[in-house]
């Protein structure tokens, strides 16, 4: 249900229970004016759907006040693709966390990657499986202590920049949770590409993995971002996700627009022709 407060367009009258001065704050106002502005560029609001996973990111689907599906944890991006795959038409937008994407949903992310649906993934990161106290995901520091892993972790951090771009996405770009503005337009581009587009969004966690938080003095932003492969992959090497080990780029990686998965199937560009769902088909 919408809220009648002037300013607060898209938002629910949920009560937000996120902790006070978690980034998520920020990243749900971005999406808000990101979707605000595309409405006045002619998207229907009717148009955008979400999905989330389980993770403390996933309740932006309380407050954001679009349709969608909370989904089990890993599983936000295959049922994505099965919302396109029944209606080309609309928008699909998916957030999700490190853990809930790079764990349980790897699978899912490298092939969203190789089979380019047109949709747009957000992945809330703060290195830390934070809902569940705190426990290691795949990004987190090399020797970061939990209750788990007492004596730290000892797998290096998996880079998903590096790992999308191998696998074949064509739309990959990083933002900083506390720049609005810049996540703002960062989310406008991703959802405007035609095709897979995967957003990471660096946040800090104020209770749990702290030590990776505050490293806004290592990123810069980089030129908007080509079709030069060879170059964005160099980029995607320069932050490791260990803390003060090498500069963190953010902004445009690589925008390559190719065949979507549904512009290849011609039951579903019949869809599009007639601007309809499955449901919608007169038999």
């Amino acid at each position: 249900m919408s809220t009648d407060k002037p300013g607060v367009e898209l938002m629910t009258s949920s009560e937000i229970t996120w902790c006070p001065g978690c980034p998520d704050h920020i990243i749900l106002e971005s999406a808000r004016r990101a979707l605000l502005s595309l409405m006045d560029q002619g998207y229907q609001r009717d148009n955008f759907t979400m999905t989330t996973g389980i993770g403390c990111h996933g309740k932006i689907f309380d407050y954001l006040n679009i349709s969608g599906f909370y989904c089990l944890h890993g599983r936000p991006i295959p049922t994505a693709m099965g919302i396109k795959m029944g209606n080309p038409n609309l928008e699909v937008i998916t957030f999700a966390g490190d853990g809930d994407t790079y764990s349980e949903g790897m699978a899912h992310f490298i092939h969203a990657c190789r089979f380019n649906p047109d949709m747009t993934l957000f992945v809330h990161d703060n290195q830390s499986f934070s809902l569940t106290t705190g426990q290691a995901t795949p990004t987190s520091q090399l020797g970061f202590k939990t209750k788990f892993e007492p004596l730290g972790t000892y797998n290096s951090p998996l880079n998903p920049i590096h790992l999308a771009l191998s696998a074949g996405a064509s739309f990959v770009a990083r933002c900083n949770a506390k720049d609005i503005l810049h996540t703002q337009q960062i989310m406008e581009q991703a959802i405007k590409h035609k095709g897979f587009a995967f957003v990471e969004i660096i946040q800090d966690c104020i209770v749990f993995n702290l030590y990776a938080n505050n490293q806004d003095r290592f990123m810069y932003k980089i030129p908007a971002g080509d079709n030069d492969l060879t170059q964005a992959m160099a980029l995607a090497q320069e932050y490791d996700y260990n803390n003060g080990q090498g500069k963190i780029p953010i902004g445009v990686f690589y925008a390559k627009e190719r065949p979507t998965l549904d512009s290849q199937w011609p039951q579903l560009i019949d869809l599009k022709n007639k601007k309809v769902g499955w449901k919608g088909l007169k038999k």
